[in-house]
């Protein structure tokens, strides 16, 4: 049979790359007689330009001095590819793996460092740049990344707005500027808006630092940002596109700041990468990622990847830290590391691969 791996990172413990190449290890020790092909995914976030610059002919590493979420100079790295499109990680200026736990909280950190990535593709020569959303450190919808840009984001008193996402609630008013002179692309790895119980504070501002008091704080903020915003910009609304919610809300700000079209981000790396055609006539195809829940079904790489295998015939496993949600049910078979995921995960990615394979014999 052709098998297809196409999993993303386990996050913390194995990237999409090494999840790989243990699950094809693990199939073929079970079945040596199969035809393996590993393709790692990703769906914009932390470590898509890793998978991107390994898997695209001709892509180039680059880096620039960026800030971090909290100020600090950090190298990131993006992506040079042959057509002369550039691929931006956010994650790797103002990703939320940067910090240790006593720098994060969302009211005070910032995605400058992401309007720094695309002002150095920009000087690069770029002809178009796509954006991967996901693992960021910030809940600021983008008003880090419009400062660096050089949009002005003013107080009352005609002072600039202080970084970070709790300050947003004294704009008063923004003074625009040019966007990029190229094409954005924002490839979001969720599809939640940018406010409501479904919004970046509610959803994702917990999971960056912020305590169950920071959360009303940040959904004002991003409120106050959004009415301005709309306000004093051609363009919009942008506060409900499906996926200006991703990062954050740097879906909301890419799109507001950038004129970004918001797409897929597993669709969008799947192009980079080749997954279609690595798909073109398999017979199963395995996925996987650190945690199958509730944000697999919206956006995430398991799902996308599940979806792709069924329309070209095939049946879909996947290995995956833990299941929660029900999230399992989109799958023919779903196997768990357990609780000894973290401390043996490519051991245990191997050997669930293996048993799965089993199934089939």
């Amino acid at each position: 049979m052709r098998v297809v791996v196409a999993p993303d990172k386990f996050a913390g413990t194995l990237t999409a790359a090494e999840a790989g190449e243990a699950m094809g290890a693990g199939w073929s020790r079970a079945r040596p007689g199969d035809d393996v092909v590993v393709v790692p995914m990703a769906d914009g976030g932390e470590g898509t330009a890793d998978v991107v610059a390994a898997a695209v002919p001709g892509a180039q590493r680059m880096s620039a001095e960026v800030a971090d979420a909290r100020g600090s100079a950090v190298e990131a790295a993006w992506v040079l590819l042959s057509d002369g499109r550039a691929l931006v990680e956010v994650a790797q200026a103002c990703g939320l793996s940067r910090l240790s736990p006593d720098r994060r909280n969302p009211r005070w950190t910032t995605s400058y460092g992401v309007g720094q990535l695309l002002l150095a593709a920009v000087t690069a020569g770029c002809r178009a740049i796509v954006v991967g959303l996901g693992g960021s450190a910030t809940v600021d919808g983008g008003a880090g990344l419009a400062t660096a840009l050089g949009y002005r984001l003013l107080r009352g008193d005609g002072n600039g707005v202080k970084i970070g996402g709790e300050y947003l609630r004294s704009l008063h008013h923004i003074e625009p500027t040019a966007p990029p002179p190229v094409p954005v692309v924002a490839a979001v790895d969720v599809t939640n808006a940018l406010l409501g119980p479904d919004g970046a504070a509610a959803v994702f501002a917990p999971q960056k630092g912020a305590t169950p008091d920071d959360v009303p704080v940040l959904e004002q903020a991003l409120t106050r940002l959004a009415d301005i915003v709309e306000r004093d910009l051609d363009g919009g609304p942008w506060r409900d596109l499906p996926g200006a919610g991703a990062a954050g809300g740097l879906g909301f700000g890419l799109a507001a700041f950038c004129g970004a079209r918001l797409v897929s981000g597993s669709a969008a790396i799947a192009d980079l990468v080749g997954l279609e055609a690595a798909l073109d006539g398999a017979n199963v195809v395995l996925t996987g990622e650190g945690s199958l829940d509730a944000q697999t079904t919206r956006g995430k790489v398991p799902a996308y990847v599940a979806e792709r295998a069924r329309h070209h015939g095939a049946r879909v496993m996947a290995v995956a830290g833990r299941v929660t949600d029900g999230a399992g049910a989109g799958f023919d078979r779903v196997a768990e590391l357990g609780p000894e995921g973290l401390q043996r995960a490519t051991e245990l990615v191997a050997e669930r691969a293996g048993e799965l394979a089993a199934t089939l014999a």
